[in-house]
Formats: C-alpha cells, sequence, structure tokens
C-alpha cells in the first residue's frame, strides 16, 4: 500500500512540478519586481535602477517594479526628437535584441508567463489558424501608429511627451499599475477618466482572450515582441535547426501554439519545446556555440556539452540567488532614498502645535501635516537657477507647489498657466514647481526651452518635499497653502487657469 501511495506522489509531482522554463520566468518576474514593500504602501519606486530598462514587458508603473520598461523608454525617446536622440534606449534594445531576440518573451517576460498561466484555466481553446496568423500582423501596425507616430508628433509638434500605446492600450499599465495601484490610494479614483475605462475595457477582454487563446496578447497586440521579432534570425541566443538532420516533416510548426511558420522566425518565442517533439535531433536551444537544451532522442545527445551545462547549472543557480537577495534587500531597506523618504515620512506623522498666545497674525498656529487645515512642514530647497526657496520666508504671501515631471504630459500642458497666475499676481505669491526625483532628461534644458520663469527644483534624496507634501507617484498634484501657511488644497491631477485663480481668490480671503 506505501509503494502504490509513494508512486502516485511521484506521479503527481512529475505532472505538476514546474519546468525550468517556468522557474526561469518568475525568477525574472520577481526580480523585475522586487520592490516588494511597494506592494504594501501602494508607492512607486523611484530608485536610480528606474532609469535602466529589464529586457521584458513590465509596467514602470507597477509598485514593484525596480527598472523601466523598454516599450515606454522607446516611446518617450520618440516623443523627445526634437531635443534630442535617445541612443541609450536605442542601444539598450539593440543589444537585447541582438542577444535573447524572442527568447525574452519565452522565457523572462511577466506578461507572457502570466498569460500561459490564464490559458491554463479548462475551457474550450481557439487554435491557431489562417486567420490567426493575419491577425499576429496587427501588432505592426500597432507600432506603427501608437508606438512611432503618436509620440512622434506631439513630441515635435506639441512639445508634449505622449506614449501612445501606454496611455491609450497597454493591459499591462491598467493591471500592474493603476489596479495594484488604487487600493492603497483609493483618491487616485478621482482622476479616473474616459481613458481609463477604455484601458479597462481592453484588459478585460485581453485577459479573457488570453484565457481562450493561447498569448493572445503575446500573438495580436504587443509591439515589443514585435520589435524583438525583427533580431529572431540573428539572435544569438534560440532554438537552432540543424539543417543535416531535418527532414522538413513539419511537426515542430504544427505542435507550436504560436503562428509561426518555421522555427526561429518573427513570431518563435524560442520556448524550445518544440525540441521534444522533433525525432530527426535537428532542433536544440543554444547560445551562440553552447547547447543550453540537448535533443530530446539520447542518440543525438552530446553528452560533453551536456555535461558542461550540468556543471555550469549550479553556479549560475547560486549568482541569480545571490542578484535576487541583492536586488530586494537594497531596493527595500538600504536605498538611500528609503532612507530619506522615511525621515520626511516621519516628521510628518508628529502633529505639533503652537501655544503661545503671542502668534502674529501671519503665523499658523494650526498642527504640522499636509491635510487640509493643517500647517505645512517648513523646507529650504535649493532651485534650478541657483537660487533658495525657503517656505519660512513666504509667510504673508499665497503659496502654490506644484508636482511634475517632464514625462507627464497633464503636468507640462498646465505649467503655463501656472507661469501666467505667477506673474499676474507676482509680490502677493510664492510659487515651486518640484520635479520628480527620477529624471529622463536634462530639466534645466526643458524648463529654458519652455520660457517657464518660475522657480524650480528637482525632488533629490536630500530634500524629499514630496513626502513633506504627501506627493503622489501619480502627476501632476498641487499643494496652496494661504497667507498663514494653511493647507486648503492638495489634490492630484489637472488644473484649469480658472481654477488656479478661484484657490488663489481663496487663499487670499482666508483668515
Amino acid at each position: 500500500m506505501d509503494n502504490n501511495q509513494s508512486s502516485v506522489n511521484v506521479s503527481w509531482w512529475n505532472a505538476h512540478k514546474p519546468t525550468k522554463r517556468r522557474i526561469i520566468q518568475l525568477y525574472s518576474a520577481l526580480l523585475y519586481n522586487a520592490h516588494l514593500r511597494g506592494f504594501a504602501e501602494g508607492q512607486i519606486f523611484t530608485g536610480k535602477s528606474k532609469a535602466v530598462c529589464v529586457p521584458g514587458f513590465n509596467c514602470y508603473s507597477c509598485p514593484g517594479a525596480i527598472g523601466a520598461c523598454p516599450l515606454g523608454s522607446i516611446q518617450n525617446a520618440l516623443g523627445s526628437l526634437n531635443k534630442h536622440i535617445g541612443f541609450y534606449v536605442l542601444g539598450i534594445i539593440l543589444l537585447y535584441g541582438m542577444l535573447l531576440g524572442r527568447t525574452i518573451c519565452g522565457w523572462i517576460c511577466p506578461l507572457g508567463m502570466l498569460q500561459e498561466l490564464l490559458h491554463k484555466i479548462p475551457t474550450p481553446k481557439l487554435k491557431k489558424s489562417r486567420f490567426t496568423r493575419a491577425l499576429s500582423y496587427l501588432k505592426y501596425i500597432i507600432i506603427v501608429i501608437f508606438v512611432v507616430s503618436i509620440p512622434v508628433y506631439y513630441g515635435i509638434f506639441q512639445g508634449i511627451p505622449v506614449p501612445g500605446f501606454c496611455k491609450y492600450i497597454c493591459p499591462a499599465g491598467t493591471s500592474e499599475g493603476a489596479m495594484l495601484m488604487i487600493p492603497k490610494n483609493p483618491s487616485f479614483l478621482s482622476m479616473l477618466g474616459p481613458i481609463f475605462t477604455q484601458k479597462f475595457i481592453i484588459m478585460v477582454i485581453v485577459i479573457l482572450a488570453c484565457i481562450f487563446c493561447y498569448r493572445s496578447f503575446c500573438r495580436f497586440l504587443c509591439p515589443l515582441g514585435a520589435i524583438y521579432g525583427i533580431f529572431n534570425k540573428l539572435s544569438v541566443i534560440g532554438v537552432k535547426v540543424d539543417a543535416n538532420r531535418c527532414n522538413n516533416c513539419g511537426a515542430c510548426v504544427r505542435f507550436c501554439k504560436m503562428d509561426v511558420k518555421k522555427v526561429g522566425d518573427h513570431e518563435c518565442i524560442h520556448c524550445a519545446q518544440c525540441v521534444a517533439r522533433c525525432n530527426q535531433g535537428a532542433l536544440s536551444m543554444k547560445a551562440g556555440g553552447f547547447t543550453l537544451i540537448q535533443p530530446h532522442k539520447q542518440e543525438f545527445v552530446n553528452t560533453e556539452e551536456e555535461n558542461k551545462v550540468k556543471k555550469a547549472a549550479p553556479v549560475i543557480g547560486i549568482i541569480a540567488v545571490l542578484v535576487l537577495a541583492f536586488a530586494i534587500i537594497w531596493t527595500n531597506f538600504l536605498d538611500p532614498s528609503l532612507k530619506a523618504s522615511a525621515d520626511a515620512a516621519d516628521t510628518n506623522a508628529q502633529v505639533s502645535e503652537n501655544t503661545s498666545t503671542e502668534t502674529p497674525e501671519t503665523e499658523s498656529i494650526a498642527p504640522e501635516g499636509y491635510e487640509i487645515g493643517q500647517r505645512l512642514k517648513t523646507f529650504e530647497t535649493k532651485c534650478i537657477d541657483g537660487s533658495t526657496f525657503n517656505l519660512s520666508d513666504t509667510k504673508g504671501k499665497v503659496v502654490f507647489i506644484n508636482l511634475w515631471a517632464t514625462y507627464c504630459g497633464p503636468c507640462v500642458k498646465e505649467l503655463p498657466h501656472f507661469n501666467e497666475l505667477y506673474h499676474k499676481h507676482e509680490g502677493d505669491i510664492a510659487m515651486l514647481a518640484v520635479h520628480a526625483n527620477l529624471t529622463t532628461e536634462d530639466v534645466n534644458a526643458y524648463i529654458a526651452e519652455k520660457g517657464w520663469d518660475i522657480p524650480f527644483a528637482i525632488d533629490d534624496d536630500a530634500e524629499t518635499i514630496f513626502k513633506i507634501v504627501n506627493g503622489s507617484s501619480a502627476l501632476p498634484q498641487t499643494i496652496v497653502l494661504d497667507k498663514k501657511g494653511n493647507v486648503i488644497y492638495n489634490q492630484v491631477g489637472s488644473v484649469t487657469p480658472e481654477a488656479l485663480e478661484m484657490l488663489y481668490e481663496k487663499a487670499s480671503s482666508a483668515e
């Protein structure tokens, strides 16, 4: 009885244990999103690593993301062509493509793994056909319109960075970004509009499609996969065909769930599942001249190369674990920006009251904090033009603080309104526009080009103005203080010229 039970257990494990590819997919997803505290706090990681592109599709706005999405970076680079060429982004995509091609899609893309897991849900499945193969070219149309045309048009003719695919389509941005951020930031709900509704519907459609049709997003919509597919025939790592053994039986293509016409073409994700289907031993997974996955039949196995892989595997595994451990520890506990943020948050949490009976008329006796009716904690920061902005020097003036970034379209669109308000009430108003500490271009040059002349500062690790005012990872955000330094407005979202004028009047008349 015990032997039978043991046999059943072994069989179940053999049937359900994760494959090496699944383990690598899980590892990649965790490495890309190593900022685990972000999921608990609902805050986006803004450390220096966020300026580095990861290979796979992973939304920048995911609270756990420690790197940038390459597709978003491509769009931002194209949207900035009127100012500079994004050589870094183009270079890193070229490097990833030449090295891995669509092996990235099959092995180290979190969204690819999610699609495969959704497809495991028991339902009738739509098999590949001429229709799905024709539909697979849709992603190239999406590249032309949403990844290239929209960012270039708005960047050159409007001076506004608009990442078309991220803004109007991307289901990863909706699921990894908005859906994971809102539970911890319910105030974001007030910002949701028609575009979010549209993207939410697209996300639901994509999820349902992936249940019934294998990797629907990857096959039909993903521009990043289409870009990497261009490099498939040139990539160093991937499934290779030994022409001397291949008899063109087509078993590999028939078995593949992707819309491939032959192994290694632009639709192949190099998952290597076809290797076991080849009875001729013509298929193998290679990294240059090094064989990573041998042909299925033992008679075709190169024992010497197989032993090399077995010897290297433990070393690679240990290195991978150490890299992941370092990423988790650094981004969750050691990154300098985290300490500065925590110090500012602790300071804001301490509510102090001024009990003096001889308080000047222009000095607030409200408790310290960032909510309406509270007195904002004082701070001093160095402005981009070399001047110093000290909040304690603004008593008796209406204060406007705007949180923005060059890569935020609504921010760039509303800043001229702040500039106009500043000059209209010059002498009675103090204003500071604070750029997020993640900078993707020369902020000083950007401001000079726009001709804005209000005080600007960058929220570096030393100041953390964002934390002092409870700055959100969603931009823009505006904070308004009356002449006593009390907060009368602190909201995420764009403001109109009329709203700014009304806020100024309200702050000026506050007693």
